[in-house]
């Protein structure tokens, strides 16, 4: 076979190759069946944990799911505090379940052994690596990665908690004037939940949501106290349930929640920048003042080195 030849029987199975993987893409882009009925019984059958994995993913899941279901049960019987985990991703405004927590977790213990694992193979072809120590390593690797999950669902709560405390101001002072132009409590959470878009806003429209569903105020002004970790959110729910029960002008207590919260915010401003005061000191006497010194006496050792004979 001249390779004239040879190529030409190349270049026809790479293009039938492409025109197979073309087809299956267009195949793949199709809506399912799944995807055509779902609308319509959406109401009757809710989804599972598992239907909400992204399509994209779908078939890795099918035949990882299992395992890393089990390997999940193995982390949950190992680590326990459900309890606490639910309240996180409840604070955190996660839709997560805490299966799916317990699978991230599994998830990002697996990236971190095949990461360390992959710098250890690169390793390996320079110079010599003990199988023992880098098994070890590996599995160390993997704990710490379950381990960092839930350090960072931690900082998400913090992070989520201080933007609510960032945000609730400025929501109580449009809660005044939406109470003062005439407005009824629901209408008004209503209102400020709508317009605005941040984390507090999202909690706003929770409550909302569970007024329109039949339950009372007051009842969902103490989950949403009970929902977060914030002291100035859960104040502000109980003062307002306590309001409307007692029919206390509302404005009045809202502008003084809001002007409460901003100088508690102000205040820890003021604590923030006297503790780091020392901090602030660091690059100066480790930095500054050495070339500063530098500075002043190099000049004279460097003349007296000269002029010594």
């Amino acid at each position: 076979m001249t390779p004239v030849v040879a190529g030409a029987f190349l270049a026809a199975g790479v293009a039938v190759g492409l025109l197979e993987l073309l087809r299956v893409a267009r195949l793949r882009r199709r809506p399912t069946l799944v995807s055509r009925v779902a609308p319509y019984v959406r109401d009757v059958v809710p989804p599972s944990a598992g239907d909400r994995t992204p399509a994209p993913w779908q078939t890795g899941w099918a035949v990882f799911g299992p395992t890393a279901r089990r390997a999940a049960d193995v982390v949950e019987r190992s680590l326990g505090g459900s309890a606490s985990v639910r309240r996180r991703l409840s604070r955190s405004g996660s839709s997560l379940t805490l299966e799916e927590f317990r699978v991230s977790q599994v998830v990002w213990g697996a990236a971190a052994f095949g990461t360390v694992t992959a710098v250890l193979l690169l390793w390996s072809a320079v110079s010599a690596v003990r199988p023992l120590a880098g098994l070890v390593l590996c599995c160390v690797a993997a704990v710490g990665g379950v381990l960092a999950r839930d350090v960072a669902l931690s900082q998400a709560v913090t992070r989520r908690e201080d933007q609510m405390v960032r945000e609730f101001p400025t929501l109580a002072d449009l809660l005044a004037l939406a109470v003062a132009a005439g407005e009824g409590p629901v209408s008004a959470l209503e209102r400020v939940g709508r317009v605005g878009n941040g984390a507090m806003a999202a909690e706003l429209r929770t409550v909302v949501a569970d007024v329109r569903i039949g339950r009372p105020l007051s009842e969902a002004l103490d989950a949403l106290a009970a929902r977060t970790g914030v002291t100035a959110v859960a104040r502000f729910a109980e003062t307002l349930s306590v309001a409307v029960e007692r029919g206390t002008p509302l404005t009045d207590v809202l502008h003084a929640q809001a002007a409460d919260v901003r100088e508690a915010s102000r205040r820890e401003l003021v604590e923030s920048g006297a503790r780091r005061e020392v901090l602030m000191l660091i690059p100066v006497v480790f930095l500054v003042l050495p070339v500063t010194v530098l500075f002043a006496f190099y000049p004279g050792l460097v003349s007296l080195s000269l002029s010594t004979p």
